[in-house]
């Protein structure tokens, strides 16, 4: 038998995502680029740990704004923000499995540059053209007009300012964008994310019940 992708090499790993064997060069090369690998795949696992031992520096063209300072005390202030925009990915994410970190920052992208202008007095908003990131981007925006109104109804006028909104998208863009492997099917920064909560309900599809007659 050989490889059921090269057809050249022997199949010598069990790769979950095809339900067959193939050849470790295959895996390595088509992993979370046509095969769409599932994140307990023992083989993705060991190759994100050493992914994680050797990081590789990114180029200061590939930072978003890579002229902005995130003051780490205004993150910390609005953690509860911060919380909320990744648990709002992790929602999105459990409706639409096909969702992979790429979408994430393609929706993330052109958000941060929309409230930029808005901190500017400027409106300007292009929302990304793909369907996921497009349905990310609003829910996320959502999210964001709906803190902004709870703050209003409470304070009387809204302490979250478009600027504070800015840069708190891009703080997540970049942290995405660190974890992230760069590859077109990766969900390295999504698992990441969902990490940092706690087990729940609104994040994690429910799983199937057996029911036995």
């Amino acid at each position: 038998m050989s490889c059921p992708i090269c057809e050249k090499r022997k199949p010598k790993r069990f790769c979950p995502a095809k339900v067959e064997s193939i050849c470790a060069v295959c895996c390595g090369r088509e992993r979370e680029v046509t095969i769409d690998c599932p994140s307990d795949c023992p083989h993705l696992m060991h190759a994100r740990r050493y992914e994680e031992e050797h990081p590789k520096e990114l180029a200061r063209e590939e930072i978003l704004f890579a002229d902005v300072e995130i003051p780490p005390q205004m993150i910390r202030a609005r953690q509860p923000v911060v919380s909320g925009l990744g648990f709002t990915v992790l929602k999105f994410a459990r409706d639409n499995a096909a969702l992979a970190d790429a979408d994430v920052l393609a929706a993330v992208t052109p958000l941060a540059e929309a409230y930029r202008t808005l901190g500017s007095g400027i409106y300007y908003e292009k929302p990304p053209e793909a369907p996921l990131a497009h349905a990310l981007y609003a829910a996320l925006a959502a999210f964001l007009e709906d803190v902004k109104k709870q703050e209003a109804e409470r304070s009387g006028f809204p302490s979250l300012k478009d600027a504070e909104i800015f840069l708190l998208l891009v703080f997540l863009w970049r942290v995405g964008k660190h974890r992230t492997n760069g590859r077109p099917r990766s969900r390295a920064f999504l698992d990441f994310l969902r990490a940092q909560y706690p087990p729940s309900a609104e994040i994690q599809k429910e799983t199937p019940k057996i029911i036995v007659p």
